[in-house]
């Protein structure tokens, strides 16, 4: 008698909200800078597609809601009809071959420069405090100190992430996700560390967090809470965003999420840094998964064994892949067939190359 194949527990299938997922693999939100003048181009019709598998949810590269949104060269946006009509044959080609499809919606606030903004204006913030530069891996970053919103201003911002929101669902999409995470607009309100508020938007916790769930509630207002999600970060301290208690952060946030009835929650799991090594922590995002009433997503460096280990072991309900994803377009197959994984080459992903390091990847039968 054949010996009985083990399940895999990334490709058992999961039901999220009104979606029946194939298997709990899902693509990260990848900035790539390959949309030239902030808008989507046709080589994402492939980039995508590529990665779609039957029942496979994907999640868009982060994408501007507005022109003071921006912070990266050609990063896409979706608060022109332009872009919109852009993302429409990319979202198709990823329904084509059954996927579910989340656009990643983000305000870079402070992390950005005159340069992006426009007019040449300040970029805005929670704060004035000046990012000091940043090497992202290609070259240094220099940014322009930020002007501190004014309270009456933050509606407006709110706003635009709603009407981000709506277009998206024009588009074709199936659902958001709000960034919330890695040192970005929302986080650097959340954040102590950046926030040095002293209206109600600022000092508690519960005013750090107001921003970001006002943002939740409008946007699951406009869209339906069964198309929302949010990426967090508590312990990231990306962009020199850090807060002095991260684990009551994260937990805040999951149960304040509840109210809202948002469909999931796509957490970044801490990584201890010891001597030339990084290592997870990971049970660290354990009391967010149980304060969370929807879908748990968990991200951070995940490896094929360390992510069927978390859904083994009730840590999370799907697990978010970058890199390995990114240089593997046939990740889930290959993590069934236990097959050889490309590597990923670090020096292009941020290049504009509409095809090198991008679409040329190659799939399992390809290296055959």
């Amino acid at each position: 008698m054949a010996a009985e194949v083990p399940t895999i527990p990334l490709l058992t299938p999961y039901k999220l909200g009104k979606f029946n997922l194939s298997h709990r693999v899902v693509l990260a939100p990848l900035t790539r800078q390959r949309s030239y003048g902030n808008v989507p181009q046709p080589h994402a019709i492939l980039y995508y597609s590529q990665r779609t598998s039957e029942g496979g949810l994907l999640i868009a590269e982060a994408t501007g809601v507005s022109d003071t949104a921006q912070g990266y060269p050609d990063t896409p946006g979706i608060w022109t009809k332009e872009q919109v009509e852009a993302w429409k044959p990319i979202v198709d080609a990823v329904h084509a071959k059954g996927g579910i499809f989340f656009c990643q919606i983000w305000h870079v606030g402070r992390v950005s420069n005159q340069g992006f903004q426009p007019n040449g204006q300040a970029p805005i913030s929670s704060t004035d405090k000046l990012l000091t530069p940043q090497a992202n891996g290609i070259d240094v970053t220099q940014f322009t100190t930020p002007r501190r919103l004014r309270t009456d201003e933050i509606p407006q911002i709110v706003n635009d992430f709603r009407l981000a929101a709506r277009n998206a669902i024009e588009a074709g999409f199936d659902g958001i996700e709000i960034h919330g995470a890695h040192g970005y607009l929302i986080d650097q309100f959340m954040k102590d560390e950046v926030n040095d508020r002293t209206d109600q938007y600022g000092g508690s916790l519960e005013n750090r967090c107001r921003f970001a769930l006002e943002v939740v509630e409008a946007v699951a207002n406009e869209i339906g809470a069964d198309k929302v999600g949010i990426r967090l970060s508590p312990f990231a301290d990306y962009a020199e965003s850090v807060d002095s208690n991260p684990k009551a952060l994260g937990l805040y946030m999951a149960e304040s999420l509840n109210k809202y009835g948002i469909l999931y929650c796509h957490m970044v799991e801490p990584r201890m840094k010891a001597v030339g090594e990084i290592h997870q922590c990971p049970d660290s995002l354990v009391p967010m998964r149980k304060a969370f009433r929807g879908t748990f997503l968990v991200a951070g460096g995940y490896d094929k064994e360390d992510g069927n280990n978390a859904i083994a072991e009730n840590r999370a309900d799907l697990v978010v892949y970058g890199r390995l994803f990114l240089a593997n377009p046939d990740l889930p197959k290959r993590f069934k067939l236990n097959a050889p994984l490309n590597k990923y080459n670090r020096e292009t992903f941020y290049t504009s190359d509409p095809v090198v390091g991008y679409t040329d990847y190659p799939f399992l039968e390809d290296t055959a």
